[in-house]
């Protein structure tokens, strides 16, 4: 039987289980507690889930920060071994044992907050005890057997939680960028897809919120898959700050307690085992105490995050209405808009995504602050700098994710209401400046706006260019720039034109 919901474990809850089941006995340097016997956690992480129910939140709930963690202990059980500092049997069952937590097995034994003191000496601990419990298991021993393998004199060897948590933290977050970049990269193609579907689309285009000049709904939709090109470049040249690690570093950069060969051979390891370019800073002191790697890291989400959310603006704008409104697009309808109002259909998956966004940037201002706040050789606040980041990852993946399918995919255009708008605006006139000049040009929007005409036919009227040089140059290739023009430009009439004509 398992430990209570790994949700909601509390020192209640902890006690009840102990009480109502079979416990074994440990013992650290403030005294002994029991642990329930089928429990591969111990008395390190039982005392952080009683002083830190805070959040609710395990940190199993980011797989990839639990994988790093074993990643990190597997390549240290393998330097220990390689430089002689660690028993082969005793490193092998903690290779052994580390490899099924990277596997996914054992995720619901990391039961300590997300956000705890400590500086995350808790999560480090965490580990130690459930890869040791399942290495004395693998050796066919007892759980909490630490006389044959200790979590801290084994699987912790040559280690300090302030090395082993910020790598950790950064090929976790390295690991989780992959899954984000696969989604931003869909959801571009999806713009990009629209973008061709609406190639031909003549629109009003748009400034400050005003009528500005035509372009196509292709264009527009193109814009939105450059954007979050770019975006998911800015990311890919960020995931190298993550690279940059302080194993060996131990407490505070210093390397006390490690062997001269063991900061090289875990990296070599660490390398194989996470197929990541990493590399060990060359100032460890100044690594191990600064968290400018995440602030960056952060801030390139935070950019994506607003840029995402702009984006989500317009698509709401588009698709407002449906008759009072914009309605130059329509979004899929997801679910009944209002309890009052019948038929109201609500930009709900554009809106759920604007709100990612703004919790992303809250979660920004906590890295900064953070990151801010540590004090002389090391940060004390990087569980809540490592959950703000995992949680911005997750949540804008799932994000982008119900944007591409919940919303873009079904995306349609009203193509006659479009067409529509383009005829009776004034904005197309800029279009012929070049051939008019500018004061015929105002003249006549003047008068269009006041008649509601249409501006060909005002330009005809007003003699100023003919018909078929008319419809020429407000074609919709030209109109929208996608046809280049290589007529010469006429001389500019001087005529003037009666603002009430």
């Amino acid at each position: 039987m398992h430990p209570p919901s790994l949700f909601a474990i509390t020192h209640e809850d902890v006690s009840m289980a102990a009480v109502a089941h079979a416990t074994r006995t440990e013992t650290d340097s403030l005294g002994s507690k029991e642990i329930p016997a089928d429990a591969y956690w111990g008395i390190h992480t039982l005392r952080a889930a009683e002083n830190f129910p805070i959040t609710k939140r395990p940190i199993s709930v980011y797989p990839e920060l639990i994988e790093a963690l074993a990643m990190v202990k597997q390549a240290s059980a393998r330097a220990n071994k390689e430089i002689g500092v660690l028993d082969p049997e005793k490193a092998d069952l903690i290779d052994a044992a580390a490899q099924k937590v990277i596997n996914g097995e054992f995720h619901d034994q990391f039961i300590v907050g997300v956000i705890q003191g400590g500086a995350g000496t808790s999560t480090n601990m965490n580990a130690n005890e459930v890869i040791t419990n399942i290495a004395l298991e693998l050796a066919g021993r007892e759980k909490g057997d630490y006389a044959f393998l200790s979590p801290i004199d084994h699987t912790n060897r040559s280690q300090s939680t302030n090395d082993v948590y910020p790598t950790a933290i950064k090929i976790g977050l390295s690991l989780n960028l992959r899954s984000l970049l696969d989604e931003l990269d869909l959801l571009r193609v999806s713009f990009l897809n629209k973008a061709r579907e609406f190639h031909d689309v003549l629109k009003v285009g748009r400034t400050q919120l005003q009528d500005a000049v035509p372009m196509t709904l292709g264009q527009e939709f193109h814009g939105f898959a450059s954007t979050l090109g770019y975006d998911h470049t800015r990311l890919t040249e960020n995931a190298w700050l993550m690279y940059e690690i302080n194993m060996g570093a131990t407490a505070i950069g210093t390397g006390i307690t490690t062997h001269p060969g063991y900061a090289p051979a875990v990296l070599k390891h660490l390398r194989e085992i996470s197929g990541l370019d990493l590399a060990t800073a060359t100032d460890l002191v100044e690594a191990t105490s600064d968290t400018g790697s995440f602030m960056s890291f952060s801030s390139s989400l935070k950019r994506n995050a607003m840029k995402l959310s702009k984006i989500c603006n317009d698509l709401r704008l588009l698709s407002s209405g449906p008759q009072a409104g914009l309605g130059e697009i329509n979004l899929p309808a997801m679910q009944a808009g209002s309890s009052i109002m019948p038929g109201k259909v609500n930009p709900v998956i554009p809106e759920v995504v604007n709100q990612v966004a703004f919790a992303v940037a809250g979660a920004d201002m906590t890295v900064t602050m953070a990151a801010e706040a540590g004090q002389l050789q090391l940060n004390a606040f990087e569980p809540v700098i490592a959950h703000s980041i995992f949680q911005s990852i997750t949540w804008m993946r799932q994000a982008m994710w119900t944007l591409r399918v919940n919303c873009v995919d079904g995306i349609t255009a009203n193509r006659d209401r479009l067409g529509a708008m383009v005829g009776s605006s004034v904005g197309v006139i800029t279009a012929l400046t070049p051939f008019i000049g500018y004061a015929a040009s105002a003249a006549l929007a003047k008068t269009a706006l006041l008649t509601n005409r249409n501006v060909a036919d005002l330009v005809v009227e007003a003699g100023l260019m003919s018909r078929e040089e008319v419809t020429k140059q407000l074609s919709p290739a030209r109109l929208s720039g996608l046809e280049t023009i290589t007529a010469a430009i006429p001389v500019i009439p001087t005529k003037d034109v009666d603002a009430g004509a």
